[in-house]
């Protein structure tokens, strides 16, 4: 049974994730915030052991916390290998650090999480899929009724509109998107009336 919980910044307007698979006690903490209080503290209420975490992409309005996380946990961090020379962590060669590009994978517990190369907002951003519970972690690439900003360095309006009409509008209708900004969603839904994606 996958576990997911959500952590809102007002200050900031961020959100980022926790997800656990019950039968494993493992979990991955996806864009976390710098302050790692609150997802130690969820961990602990649910009984589950931060042993991932990972990124949607490099963030240019907030300080991550992801190697403080991983520092205070043993965690190993899955950081975006796509993107140019510009858009590569500083950190990647840290040993506990795996880089990851589209179609990889990797398991939390029995949660099988697939890796979706979305550029757009920046050109490495990816996005999260777990195909059996349906579920989609888009970041900062789609949202209900919108999609990201492409006006910050490195952002791209058509590549950013082909990550979702080509990669993330193929995924079942049904599959629920959660975003690192506001409300949730569905594949479906946006298909039918997102006005910033031609279809």
């Amino acid at each position: 049974t996958m576990i997911l919980r959500y952590f809102y910044d007002d200050r900031l307007a961020q959100a980022s994730y926790m997800v656990g698979c019950a039968k494993s006690s493992e979990a991955l903490v996806i864009d976390p915030m710098r302050d790692i209080t609150p997802y130690l503290a969820a961990a602990a209420k649910e009984g589950l052991r931060i042993t991932h975490v990972t990124e949607t992409h490099i963030h240019a309005d907030f300080v991550s916390g992801s190697r403080e996380l991983a520092a205070a946990t043993g965690a190993t961090i899955y950081l975006s290998d796509m993107g140019d020379a510009d858009w590569k962590y500083t950190y990647a060669t840290d040993p506990n650090v795996i880089l990851v590009r589209d179609g990889d994978s990797w398991l939390v517990g029995n949660v099988r999480i697939e890796v979706i190369h979305t550029p757009g907002h920046t050109p490495g951003s990816m996005s999260f899929h777990l195909p059996a519970e349906r579920l989609l972690l888009a970041g900062d690439t789609l949202f209900r009724g919108s999609i990201g900003r492409t006006d910050l360095w490195g952002g791209d309006f058509r590549a950013i509109e082909r990550s979702i009409r080509e990669r993330l509008y193929r995924l079942d209708g049904d599959t629920v998107v959660v975003t690192g900004h506001g409300p949730e969603t569905d594949i479906g839904t946006e298909q039918r009336t997102n006005a910033f994606v031609r279809t």
